[in-house]
């Protein structure tokens, strides 16, 4: 059928994508054709899988090879291009994502790991048009430079915010008995996985300051 040869990836797709060593193609959810093409592909190649994300409120299905990372999926499989690719071995924390409300180095975890997972990039935010207050204290508070690594601040700062509320403890949390306090230590120590090269961290503690201020 017509509808089924269009949602076939092309030639060009396979080997642009191979050739990074990665295999990912996103199809749209819902159609049964769609479906049956996935399973198809999935059936005849065991070291593949195929997945189902919520990517930014989105429900998208993938088919993976089981060794693509989250974080070359979301950019090579769904062009989500503003999750950044840094260290690419967590010590940077620029692909950092939020995985079910929580912060994830996606250059460390499979996409494979995720099937039916909820999963916010950068995109999934905000807008240009419709700052989220975070993303509106950086800009405020100059909490970037080069901008390269800002997005995975972003989503390290809200996920670190949302950590402090549920009374997580960090490793400089002094009583693990009594609720978890804002501070400046507590920030920084939770947002030590994030690296900006070009030193904006003071401006980005004032930032991160500045919207846990207005939401308490």
């Amino acid at each position: 059928m017509a509808s089924d040869q269009h949602l076939r990836p092309s030639r060009r797709e396979i080997i642009v994508v191979g050739a990074a060593s990665s295999f990912v193609i996103s199809l749209p959810v819902g159609a049964a054709a769609q479906k049956k093409v996935v399973n198809r592909m999935a059936n005849g190649n065991p070291s593949s899988s195929v997945v189902t994300l919520t990517v930014n409120g989105v429900d998208q299905k993938l088919f993976v090879d089981n060794r693509v990372t989250l974080l070359d999926a979301l950019r090579e499989g769904m062009k989500l291009t503003g999750t950044k690719k840094g260290c690419d071995h967590g010590q940077c924390g620029a692909c950092t994502v939020m995985v079910n409300g929580q912060r994830v180095n996606s250059c460390l975890s499979l996409a494979v790991m995720h099937d039916g997972d909820e999963v916010t990039t950068i995109e999934g935010v905000g807008t240009p048009d419709s700052l989220d207050p975070m993303q509106a204290a950086f800009v405020k508070h100059d909490g970037y430079q080069c901008g390269y690594c800002t997005p995975g601040q972003i989503c390290s700062a809200k996920a670190v915010l949302e950590e402090i509320k549920q009374n997580i403890p960090s490793h400089v949390t002094g009583d693990l008995t009594a609720p978890v306090k804002l501070s400046p230590d507590e920030i920084r120590e939770r947002m030590s996985g994030n690296i900006c090269r070009c030193g904006a961290y003071s401006n980005i503690l004032d930032a991160i300051e500045d919207v846990a201020g207005s939401d308490t």
